[in-house]
């Protein structure tokens, strides 16, 4: 890091290039406006600590000519006691903060420290403007091979299957094989097949007749027809009841379905991409997933990591995320203190990219200024699952008494309601069920929260 200094009192350069330079920052000085011109072409700086009232050019009339020459760098204005109107000026003018004489030299450096990592983060981001990080942020080995993959793989049309713990980001891939492939000026569709009722499933799938059932009071086309010409996303596929995995694989076979309570064979021309958090093998093994099925959208795999395993790629992916969630709240973010991105690297992260994204949705909300501090993270609402296993093991039991499977599965089930305040999707991504089945188990328990 290498910072200006420009104050024409000997005593302030001095302090401030002997201090920082204990905290191993090299600082240059400059006693005037003109001599700061110079030194800003000769060489460039990471940030600069410029003094408003100084002989010939002043602060403010410098703070213009950097801002006209377009020189990225930050600036944090030093003003006299009495004189915060100037201050003020400063900050219209592009200053990024300022600070009033005497000073701590202490909270300049803390200053000048947070300010040189959001103009980095900023860099970063801007670096990647136009390049495909919008669709999957990452440079670590693992998502450098995903990545590589798609590349092979989008232009063709063979099924692919996404693997990978809830929260990794396993639409954001289908969406990025739909964007790079030859189907992409065609839809996308999605379905949450655990998310949509048993009952309703197959229309929403294959649509159905006028008249095919109780309710159905027009023709509606399903989620295949839909998806024509384009690449039809099936979303937790292992929840897929058995008498519908066997419709399904008849419709990867002969490219053809029917709609519920028609006879004719309708031709679909949608790529099929599937994705799960579910271990598909041990399923066909246990007989609860065809593996006849397994096979046919095993064509292409592609396993999503953990964000846990791959934690030098969260600095990018805060960058991508604070950038949408400052825009979509209308305010500015530029990024986080190095203390509060120390404190993310350190976190477990079970709920994976979706638990960054809420976590850091929590601190734009409450953060004062353009970077989120340590203390705008709430992490407390972060709940790893070695943490609900062993509260599991703890739950109290009765002298002389063990506890049923049920009374276990009961407790986490309550515990982890109370956890989200009764949000039943976050409830079943902790605890590793789909959220169907925690509405079956809520019913079954009769729990009223």
């Amino acid at each position: 890091m290498r910072i200006l200094i420009v104050d024409d009192e000997d005593n302030i350069r001095g302090l401030m290039i002997k201090y920082l330079a204990t905290d191993g920052i090299t600082a240059i000085g400059a006693e005037n406006g003109l001599s700061a011109q110079r030194k800003l072409l000769e060489s460039g700086f990471d940030a600069m600590l410029l003094d408003v009232r100084m002989p010939g050019m002043n602060g403010l009339e410098l703070l213009k000519w950097v801002k006209d020459e377009g020189l990225r760098l930050p600036i944090i204005m030093i003003s006299a006691h009495g004189d915060v109107e100037s201050a003020v000026q400063a900050l219209k003018s592009g200053a990024d903060d300022y600070i009033i004489k005497p000073f701590n030299p202490e909270e300049v450096t803390m200053k000048l420290k947070n300010l040189v990592a959001a103009q980095r983060y900023v860099n970063i981001a801007e670096s990647k403007a136009g390049s495909d990080e919008g669709f999957f942020i990452g440079e670590s080995e693992p998502m450098l091979k995903i990545k590589e993959m798609l590349e092979r793989i989008s232009k063709t049309a063979s099924n692919v299957l996404i693997t990978g713990e809830s929260g990794t980001g396993k639409e954001v891939v289908a969406r990025a094989i739909h964007a790079k492939s030859n189907q992409s000026s065609g839809p996308f569709v999605a379905i949450n097949i655990g998310g949509v009722p048993e009952n309703l499933l197959e229309s929403e799938l294959f649509g159905h007749e006028k008249g095919a059932f109780t309710g159905a009071i027009a023709r509606k086309s399903g989620m295949f027809e839909l998806a024509s010409g384009g690449t039809l996303f099936l979303d937790e596929v292992g929840e897929m009841p058995l008498q519908l995995q066997v419709k399904l694989l008849r419709v990867l076979q002969d490219r053809k379905i029917t709609r519920l309570g028609g006879t004719i064979e309708i031709p679909i021309n949608a790529r099929i991409i599937c994705a799960t958090n579910r271990d598909l093998e041990k399923m066909v093994t246990e007989g609860t997933f065809r593996e006849d099925l397994f096979y046919r959208l095993n064509v292409i795999r592609i396993s999503i990591p953990p964000l846990r395993e791959r934690q030098g790629d969260i600095e990018l992916l805060c960058i991508g995320l604070l950038k949408r969630l400052g825009s979509e709240m209308g305010k500015r973010v530029d990024g986080l203190t190095p203390d509060a991105m120390a404190r993310l690297k350190s976190h477990s992260f079970y709920g994976n990219v979706r638990e960054l994204e809420n976590i850091l949705e929590r601190a734009v909300i409450f953060a004062d200024g353009p970077l989120i501090t340590s203390s705008c993270l709430d992490l407390r609402g972060s709940v790893a699952k070695p943490d609900v296993i062993a509260s599991i093991e703890a739950a109290p039991r009765e002298a002389g008494q063990a506890r049923s499977l049920k009374e276990i599965e009961q407790d986490a089930i309550i515990q982890a309601l109370r956890r989200w305040e009764g949000n039943r999707t976050k409830a079943s991504e902790e605890l590793g069920i789909t959220r169907r089945t925690l509405i079956n188990k809520i019913a079954e328990y009769n729990i009223d929260l």
